[in-house]
Order: C-alpha cells, then sequence, then structure tokens
C-alpha cells in the first residue's frame, strides 16, 4: 500500500494533482509524461495508478475538484433562508470568483479536455448539467415568483452569465485593475439586472 503523506504531510493524491495541474499548464496535457508528473510530486508510478487509474483520470480529477466545490456552494446558496433575488445574486457571484481562484486548472481543461476518453467526457458534461440546471431551477423560481422577468428563457439567462464566467481565463489578470470579487460584482449586478422585469 502507497503512503499516504509525505514528509511535510500533503496528502499523495493532492500532491500528484498539484504537479500534473503545473505541468499540465506549462508543457500542455499531451507532452506531459507519467514519468514527470510522478517525478514532479516524488512518489513512483505505483502511487499515481493507486490513486488515478490514468493520466486521462488525473486530468478530470483537475477540472472535477474545481466543480465539486462550485456545486457544493451553488447547493449552499439555493438551500439558503434568503430571497430569491439575493440567493441568485450569491451564487452569481461566487462562480465568478471561484472560477477565478482557478483559472489555471479551468484553462488546462478547457484546452485539453477533448483528450478524456468519450466515458469520461461524458461524465464531465453530466457534472456540469448538474451544476447549470440547479442554477436554471432558481432563475425559474425567481420568474414564477414574479421577482424576475419572463421575457427570457431561463435557459439563454444561464447560458449568458456562464459564457461570460469561461470566458474569463481569456482576460482575467490577478495583477489587473480589479479584484476577483468586484468582477464578481459586477457580472452578477449585469445578470440580476438583465433578470428584473
Amino acid at each position: 500500500m502507497p503512503r499516504t503523506t509525505d514528509g511535510d504531510g500533503t496528502p499523495v493524491p493532492q500532491r500528484l494533482l498539484a504537479a500534473a495541474t503545473r505541468l499540465f499548464a506549462e508543457q500542455g496535457y499531451d507532452r506531459t509524461s507519467v514519468q514527470e508528473i510522478v517525478e514532479a510530486a516524488g512518489v513512483t508510478k505505483g502511487a499515481l495508478y493507486h490513486y488515478f487509474g490514468s493520466k486521462d483520470d488525473l486530468l478530470h480529477e483537475v477540472y472535477a475538484r474545481v466543480l465539486r466545490v462550485q456545486q457544493e456552494r451553488l447547493d449552499a446558496f439555493a438551500d439558503a433562508d434568503e430571497p430569491i433575488e439575493k440567493r441568485v445574486r450569491d451564487a452569481a457571484a461566487d462562480v465568478v470568483v471561484t472560477t477565478i481562484e482557478n483559472l489555471d486548472d479551468g484553462m488546462i481543461f478547457f484546452r485539453s479536455m477533448h483528450h478524456l476518453s468519450p466515458e469520461k467526457n461524458k461524465q464531465v458534461r453530466a457534472e456540469r448539467r448538474r451544476y447549470h440546471e440547479r442554477f436554471r431551477a432558481l432563475i425559474e423560481e425567481g420568474q414564477e415568483a414574479g421577482v424576475f422577468s419572463r421575457a427570457t428563457p431561463a435557459d439563454l439567462v444561464v447560458d449568458y452569465h456562464f459564457g461570460s464566467v469561461h470566458h474569463l481565463s481569456t482576460w482575467y489578470r490577478p495583477d489587473g485593475p480589479m479584484s476577483p470579487q468586484e468582477v464578481a460584482d459586477h457580472l452578477a449586478d449585469l445578470l440580476l439586472r438583465a433578470l428584473r422585469p
């Protein structure tokens, strides 16, 4: 059984993911070998295959871990005992902040997802769909309550917001004029203005 942590207490799966993320970002997924990943993480190939069945699994996990955090946070906002407008705004801003905090992961994934096996690709699409459906359900709840306009279908509203979110990696710079929270506030406010009757 491989050791689960190293000398500094970092769990092996996290070390493998950190090394893979850095190498995928620097060299590209297809130009990074399993050998380079295990050397950078300071573990054996056996340890990698114990936690991740393949390089494919590592790429999937780079994205899936971000999506899991975003899903948990969206579920918490959606279930909160708050007015619908506040829940939508909080969720809309949060996905911007968490995307900016994980820009490398998102960029690597979207650049390399065509390398995933068809089965893994399908799994990722299902995970993303679950997130989008939960977000859409919030918009629909506001439309049914008469708080949001029905002029634009909820699906289009969701696509509009997530189009902006997916575009962040092409322009956002950590050393730029706006903090992640400022960008998030602007985009969430834009969304709410589009939804108001």
